[in-house]
């Protein structure tokens, strides 16, 4: 990871770790890193944890989530090809700043990887 880590914060966690849950996994099969690099300067709310975004080996999940301006987000949880998270992904449809960071129950599937 680059110099630019912090400590993943407790929204973070919980919110990857309902995304694990919602595909039948647990932190023991997938462990959340503590240092986390963010995306854009943390404008969209994306997050690194994982050592080489080239790694990148598929989506764990993807959810939606309406922002409280009203403007959907859509957000993966990623895997690298080593069988770790990668990044927690969120994309703003108007590309625009989040605004309110999600709880766990205000996402609902939109997608899930069936070669997990």
């Amino acid at each position: 990871m680059s110099q630019d880590t912090r400590k993943i914060r407790p929204q973070e966690r919980a919110l990857v770790e309902h995304l694990l849950g919602l595909i039948g996994f647990t932190t023991a099969q997938y462990p959340i890193r503590e240092d986390v690099v963010e995306y854009e300067g943390g404008k969209m709310g994306s997050i690194s944890m994982g050592d080489d975004p080239n790694l990148y080996d598929g989506d764990l999940v993807q959810v939606e989530y309406v922002d409280s301006d009203g403007t959907p987000v859509v957000i993966t949880l990623t895997k690298d090809s080593n069988g770790k998270l990668l990044d927690l992904d969120f994309w703003k449809v108007d590309f625009s700043k989040l605004i309110t960071y999600p709880q766990p129950h205000q996402v609902s599937v939109r997608s899930l990887d069936a070669g997990i």
